[in-house]
């Protein structure tokens, strides 16, 4: 504890790191001025009894805008550092003498820096950008009253997916499950992918109403599209004689959207939990003329394969959070010192 450490990595910086928490299977480390990233990083190790797990996480940010630029934009030091990580646990693997099994699995997760604070703006710098409050003033770019005369005779598109989630047992979901995990990811937007689609809202507003700026990124090219929150629904349904818990909300395009249409996301939970997307759309009628053939030149394609990694990514993340949660528990539980009262605090 306390301990402080160099280190050597090829280009034009070194590591300094210090020592911020160890325990029989782990250590963390704090990165100290002059380090590549600001941040923790956490190695530790476990078993499941039928083979041992080595793990690296990290929770960083770049350490100045020289290496923002090498990390974000260039991309050169994430190329690295995915190397050096990798790098790392196989040699780990090597010098425990063990063999590993499958790949490498490599999870990322971005906090959005874009999105805005739980309270409202008390300075000039905490506004919400304009794109955003330009929203309030917008309406729906459809007709919402012939919703069910949106067929594909009709020139518009009707999709529905479903991607299965983690198991839970018969009965409520349970506190910290794979429903209540993927609930929270849809409330903070957590599934577009991104480097594709960024979201900007105001996290004190209502879900129900909720203005969304949608950052776009296509093609080398940077747009925006504004969304509106419409029904927010928590409920208990029938659904093929069982009862299921059903969390789901959908959002409307707005003026000067190049899609017009509406997009359902829905939890269900009867023991087996499913993410389901709902939507119609068509290219929109008014709004940017480049935008707007774009769309229908390519549009379709890029849609589909975003609605496709819409339904995966809960899947990677609600997997991801509940197996870190799972380290987490057995890594305390298992550790605990002696006379220990059973609780025990971890920062993160």
């Amino acid at each position: 504890m306390g301990d402080e450490y160099l280190v050597r990595m090829p280009g034009p910086w070194d590591g300094p790191v210090r020592v911020l928490a160890a325990t029989p299977i782990s250590f963390r480390l704090a990165t100290l001025t002059g380090h590549l990233e600001a941040g923790q990083i956490e190695f530790r190790a476990g078993s499941d009894h039928r083979s041992l797990r080595f793990e690296i996480e990290s929770w960083a940010r770049s350490g100045d805008r020289f290496a923002d630029a090498l990390y974000s934009h260039l991309r050169l030091a994430k190329e690295i550092q995915l190397h050096m990580w990798t790098s790392v646990l196989e040699r780990i693997g090597h010098l425990a003498g063990g063999r590993r099994e499958g790949g490498v699995v490599i999870t990322t997760r971005r906090i959005d820096v874009d999105r805005l604070a739980s309270t409202p703006p008390v300075s000039p710098d905490a506004r919400p950008p304009r794109g955003l409050t330009a929203l309030a003033g917008r309406e729906v770019n459809f007709d919402t009253s012939k919703v069910g005369e949106y067929m594909p005779s009709n020139a518009w598109h009707r999709d529905d997916m479903v991607e299965t989630l983690p198991h839970e047992g018969p009965g409520p979901p349970a506190a910290g499950g794979s429903w209540h995990t993927a609930r929270r990811l849809m409330v903070d937007y957590q599934l577009a992918d991104s480097r594709a689609v960024r979201a900007v809202y105001r996290q004190d507003a209502p879900l129900a109403g909720r203005d969304i700026l949608l950052k776009i990124r296509f093609a080398g090219m940077r747009f925006n599209a504004g969304v509106r929150v419409g029904e927010v629904y928590d409920e208990t349904r029938q659904l093929d004689g069982r009862q299921a818990e059903v969390f789901g909300w959908y959002y409307q395009t707005l003026d000067g959207h190049f899609e017009e249409g509406r997009m359902h996301y829905e939890w269900l939970d009867t023991g087996d939990v499913e993410f389901r997307l709902h939507a119609f759309s068509r290219a929109a009628q008014t709004g940017p003329f480049v935008l707007r053939t774009g769309f229908r030149l390519f549009g379709r394609t890029h849609q589909l394969r975003f609605y496709r990694q819409i339904c995966r990514r809960p899947r990677r993340l609600t997997e991801a959070e509940l197996e870190t949660e799972a380290s987490s528990r057995l890594r305390w539980t298992r550790f605990l010192p002696s006379g220990s009262n059973g609780h025990a605090e971890s920062a993160s």
